[in-house]
């Protein structure tokens, strides 16, 4: 009798396990669900997003370079309303610094974008003030790209985020002998999306 059950175990095991409710994490596809970003955050980002929108329509280089540099800093302030946490020591407090300063120690899988946006800042300034020249069309239309990119992969990482649910504790560890076990990670975690 013990010999049949084994068979029928491993029957079970060749044809792969039913995904279920209860079933191992392994199981289950990640299901993308709506985080609570606080409101400050999310209209910061609503911001971001109108701003790049009125990037792409404006003529000059200067005014559409100018307004996608602060649509990224939108972004960025928007990272920093949700995980921020405000300075204890008075000291500290009184010292200014750029969103571009504080972004990588908040978000360190920033650290890039943040470098990137902060080298733009002087030429942001020169093309408010109107300085003939400041940012050309490949400038603006390059930035703009970039924070696309940029809001796009702060809006997942703020309001989408993927969810696996838990494994029951009694659940045996997935191994090598079971279909769907892979330690790679699922696709689109670790690229972030540039549509």
């Amino acid at each position: 009798m013990a010999h049949s059950s084994a068979a029928a175990a491993r029957r079970r095991r060749a044809a792969g396990p039913a995904p279920s409710l209860t079933g191992p994490a392994s199981d289950v596809h990640p299901v993308l669900r709506r985080t609570t970003a606080p409101p400050a955050a999310l209209d910061l980002l609503a911001q971001a997003r109108a701003g790049l929108e009125e990037a792409t329509a404006l003529e000059t280089p200067n005014e559409r370079y100018a307004t996608a540099h602060l649509a990224a800093l939108r972004t960025a302030a928007a990272v920093l309303a949700a995980r921020g946490r405000p300075e204890t020591s008075p000291r500290a407090r009184a010292r200014i610094r750029s969103a571009w300063e504080v972004l990588p120690e908040i978000a360190p899988e920033l650290s890039d974008w943040s470098a990137l946006f902060a080298s733009g800042a002087r030429r942001r300034a020169r093309a408010e003030a109107g300085i003939q020249g400041a940012a050309g069309r490949r400038d603006a239309d390059d930035l703009i790209r970039d924070v696309a990119m940029f809001l796009r992969l702060v809006e997942r990482m703020l309001v989408l985020q993927p969810v696996l649910p838990q494994p029951r504790p009694d659940a045996d560890p997935p191994g090598p002998e079971r279909p769907g076990s892979s330690d790679a990670a699922p696709p689109g975690r670790d690229l972030p999306d540039a549509g």
